[in-house]
């Protein structure tokens, strides 16, 4: 019995879809042939994938417990297929990389910029992700590093840091706030607040400081993307307490970011995976991260006065 990488992609096209015509659409291939593959690997393998009712593929319990692994093998095999193609096309090599949402647009991107610029044959694949779905991502070898907002501890992964942030305050430029050079949580007792959800990281951040600060805040809306909460900001549903490199990511000319007063501080890391040797180009891509991270700071400073 074996469980070949066609017939994997087979079942997981049904399972993604739900049914053998959609299945057939997704491959650009007959509805027949779908069937027939989908009754041979369930012959191969000795035991159904789905059942049939009323017309309807319902996965069996087998194929639950399946579809994660395949899910991982078909993208890694997705990952073998593009090194070929890019050392097909001359490509000196390939670097995956994950990053926090809040981090995509700003210093990450700028930081892949400066790599390329070094490094032009190589191959970038970027890919924003949750900090909780990186230690998957890297020691199933899906991604080569994570650049994570926070540094996340696990037995396997290796972290290093590479900038420092902070959370800030998020307002219109005509809000009473915005005049202040620095806000208290305490001034936000009688506003709207938009907040991170209590359950991710910079929530739970902002959670333990109004602890020690002993402040109550009206939460308008909880949020789980940093990037959703300017919008509400511009929307007038009220002010935002985020990280300051959403901000620096996103182009909202009529809003102005204040620092808190209460310092909740940021420290962004590089994630490895312990377990393997790594591609040759991760730390030259680091390096470029950690100048870039260097330079911003230094004009943020600057700015300030």
């Amino acid at each position: 019995m074996r469980f070949r990488l066609r017939q994997m992609e087979l079942f997981r096209a049904v399972m993604l879809t739900g049914s053998v015509k959609a299945a057939a659409k997704l491959l650009s291939m007959s509805q027949p042939a779908v069937s027939r593959g989908i009754a041979h690997t369930e012959q191969s393998l000795g035991y159904p994938l789905f059942d049939r009712i009323g017309g309807r593929l319902c996965p069996t319990d087998e194929a639950k417990a399946l579809i994660a692994d395949v899910e991982s093998c078909y993208l890694h095999a997705m990952q073998v297929n593009d090194l070929a193609m890019n050392l097909r096309n001359g490509s000196a090599g390939a670097l995956n990389i994950c990053v926090s949402h809040c981090l995509s647009r700003g210093v990450a991107a700028r930081a892949v910029a400066r790599f390329l610029h070094r490094h032009p044959k190589v191959h970038v694949q970027l890919r924003a992700c949750t900090l909780a779905d990186m230690p998957r991502m890297l020691l199933s070898n899906q991604a080569d590093l994570a650049i994570a907002v926070v540094p996340l501890e696990h037995v396997n992964l290796e972290a290093e840091v590479v900038t420092t942030g902070r959370m800030v305050c998020v307002m219109p430029d005509d809000h009473a706030l915005a005049g202040k050079q620095q806000i208290s949580l305490r001034d936000l007792s009688d506003v709207a607040v938009i907040a991170p959800h209590p359950s991710i990281a910079f929530g739970q951040l902002i959670g333990a400081a109004l602890d020690r600060a002993g402040v109550s805040l009206n939460v308008r809306v909880d949020i789980w993307h940093m990037d959703v909460a300017c919008a509400l900001v511009a929307s007038g549903v009220g002010v935002a307490l985020l990280d300051e490199f959403t901000v620096q990511g996103l182009p909202y000319n009529h809003l102005r970011a204040v620092p808190l007063k209460e310092e909740i501080q940021l420290t962004p890391a590089v994630l490895r995976s312990s377990l393997g040797v790594g591609r040759p180009y991760i730390a030259p891509f680091i390096s470029a991260l950690k100048e870039q991270a260097a330079l911003e700071r230094a004009e943020a400073a600057m700015q300030r006065g």
